[in-house]
C-alpha cells in the first residue's frame, strides 16, 4: 500500500525571529548553502524548506524533527544522514514559490514534486520556447485556442510536470498526479503508483 504525505507553509507568515531561531535546525553544510543564496526570500524559502522536511520525515519515521540529520550534496537534493536505517530510505521532495513551501514524503516510494505560481501575466510563449521538448511543445501548442484561464492552468501543468518528473529522477517510474490549490501549479510524480491521493496539510512551524 503506496502513501505519501503532503506539507505546506505559509513561508512568508514566519515572523524574522522565528525564521533566525529555526536557522538553529540547520547542518553546517546546510548553514553554508543557505549563506550563497543572495535573495533574502531565497533564504527564507530554504529554512522554512529544511524546517518542514524534518517536521515530516520526523512524523513519518516516528523520531522527533531534531534527529533528522540531512547531508548537502552537489546538485541533488539532500540525502538523510541520521537516524540510520535499514532498508530503502523514505522518498521526499521539497518544492517552492512565492510565498509557499511545500514538501513530500513516503517510507514506499520515490517521489518528485513541484509547485509553480500560476501568473498569467509572463511570456509563457517565450518560457515554453526555452524549456519544453518537442512533446511538451506540442501539447502547448494544442492548448492554444482555450481560453486564457485554462491555457494558463494548461502551461503551468506541463511545467510543473517537468519539474517533478527530473526530480523524481532516473527511478523508472513517472506516476504524476496534479494536486489542487487556488494558487498554484502542483505536480506530484512517484516512482510507485500511490493507493489515493496525499491530502494536503498546511502547517506552521515550531514557535
Amino acid at each position: 500500500m503506496t502513501k505519501a504525505s503532503f506539507w505546506m507553509v505559509d513561508a512568508d507568515a514566519v515572523s524574522d525571529a522565528d525564521l533566525q531561531r529555526l536557522r538553529g535546525w540547520l547542518s553546517p553544510g546546510e548553514m553554508a548553502r543557505h549563506q550563497r543564496f543572495v535573495r533574502a526570500q531565497r533564504q527564507r524559502q530554504f529554512i522554512v524548506g529544511r524546517v518542514l522536511l524534518r517536521m515530516a520525515l520526523g512524523r513519518l519515521l516516528g523520531v522527533t524533527p531534531q534527529e533528522i540529520r540531512l547531508e548537502e550534496q552537489v546538485g541533488k537534493a539532500p540525502r538523510l544522514a541520521a537516524p540510520a536505517l535499514k532498508g530503502v530510505p523514505p522518498g521526499f521532495s521539497i518544492a517552492h514559490s512565492g510565498r509557499w513551501v511545500a514538501c513530500a514524503v513516503s517510507a514506499q516510494t520515490a517521489l518528485g514534486l513541484d509547485i509553480e505560481m500560476k501568473d498569467g501575466g509572463r511570456d509563457l510563449n517565450a518560457l515554453a520556447a526555452q524549456a519544453f521538448d518537442s512533446v511538451e511543445m506540442s501539447q502547448w501548442e494544442r492548448l492554444q485556442g482555450l481560453p486564457d484561464d485554462q491555457r494558463v492552468e494548461g502551461f503551468y501543468r506541463l511545467w510543473s510536470e517537468k519539474e517533478a518528473r527530473f526530480k523524481l529522477g532516473d527511478s523508472g517510474g513517472g506516476h504524476c498526479l496534479e494536486l489542487p490549490h487556488a494558487e498554484l501549479s502542483m505536480v506530484l510524480c512517484t516512482d510507485k503508483p500511490l493507493e489515493k491521493p496525499p491530502v494536503i496539510e498546511v502547517v506552521t512551524l515550531p514557535a
